[in-house]
């Protein structure tokens, strides 16, 4: 997924700055490439196709691909069947990946995953610094990851954005209003009453991101909506690309809502971000980058009620998530960050 080859970027990064000479290949599925377009770090996307699934003979003629490449060192940060099998027929002296019962028979190296945040990034992050330091003892040069932007990219970004504010005059903001999955989108009710507030406090244009195949549900939370909140979202306003949605994000003073791919890569942008964890998800993984300033800040239903069980009914557990309980928070960060 996005947040992950964005997160795993990271290993790219910091094995180029300790081994500068060296030329390194990041291994992805094509949706995912947008997000590592210009990243200096990375001399070759090669990229895994949906078909590699579904096709037994064109995964494996690109596994001869793969091990006609010579590769030297092989990273495995995704762990998998399917990653396992590229690794192993990469041929590759040095393998590298996860401590699991079945890696220590392929791979050279593997490190323990951890669970808990050692040093405020989340585990997500920390785990694949480890994977660096996994290789001749690697320093770690980086540990935010980046979206590499250009000048034209930017100034079309620019000159949408600069439209808008000729009407309006005011604050942007980007609204992660829908998840990637029902388990991973706070209630549409629930989310109506976090835009009233966001527009009610910030008096900001919101624009609300999601996916063609989304717009009835998005459709559904905009009628949920106040009427006057109603009058500050851009329902115009499309997105036509993920790297349209990089440009246009790099220039809103925040994005706020479900948390996933957009608060990552609203991250890597350093924009700030106040995100609402699905209950079925880790908050220690995911919740990197968090500080005292209030640039970014998560909620989780466990920050409020640790003793839920939130994984196992994740549709009740939401309902019990009501934004009363974190509005305080809200307001704090759009006090800072976006007023």
């Amino acid at each position: 997924m996005i947040g992950d080859v964005l997160v795993s970027s990271l290993i790219c990064e910091n094995l180029k700055l300790n081994h500068p000479e060296a030329e390194v290949h990041y291994l992805v599925n094509r949706f995912t490439i947008p997000v590592i377009e210009n990243n200096p770090y990375i001399d070759k996307i090669v990229v895994f196709e949906d078909e590699f699934r579904s096709s037994k003979l064109k995964f494996y003629k690109f596994l001869k691909k793969i091990r006609k490449a010579k590769y030297d060192v092989v990273i495995d940060a995704y762990g998998k069947l399917e990653s396992n099998l590229i690794t192993i027929f990469s041929g590759a002296k040095t393998k590298i990946s996860w401590k699991k019962s079945y890696t220590k028979l392929h791979y050279t190296k593997t490190i323990k995953i951890v669970n808990e945040s050692k040093m405020g990034l989340g585990s997500a992050i920390e785990n694949r610094l480890n994977l660096v330091k996994g290789f001749r003892n690697s320093k770690i040069y980086s540990k935010q990851p980046k979206i590499y932007l250009t000048p034209k990219e930017l100034d079309s970004a620019k000159t949408r954005i600069e439209l808008v504010q000729n009407k309006q005059s005011n604050a942007i903001i980007m609204i992660s209003a829908l998840g990637s999955n029902p388990s991973k989108t706070y209630p549409l009710a629930y989310m109506a009453k976090v835009l009233d507030v966001v527009a009610n406090q910030s008096n900001a244009s919101l624009i609300l991101n999601y996916m063609p195949q989304q717009k009835g549900d998005i459709m559904r939370l905009y009628g949920m909506c106040l009427k006057k909140t109603q009058n500050h979202i851009l329902i115009d306003f499309e997105v036509k690309s993920l790297r349209e949605f990089l440009t246009i994000t790099k220039f809103c003073k925040a994005v706020i809502g479900n948390e996933g791919g957009s608060t990552n890569m609203a991250k890597a942008l350093n924009v700030p971000t106040f995100s609402i964890f699905s209950p079925c998800i880790d908050k220690q993984g995911w919740n990197g980058l968090e500080n005292h300033t209030l640039k970014h800040v998560s909620v989780h239903l466990k920050d409020f009620k640790p003793d839920i069980i939130s994984k196992k009914n994740t549709e009740s557990a939401y309902q019990l998530f009501k934004p009363d309980l974190f509005l305080d928070l809200l307001n704090n960060f759009i006090i800072n960050r976006v007023n």
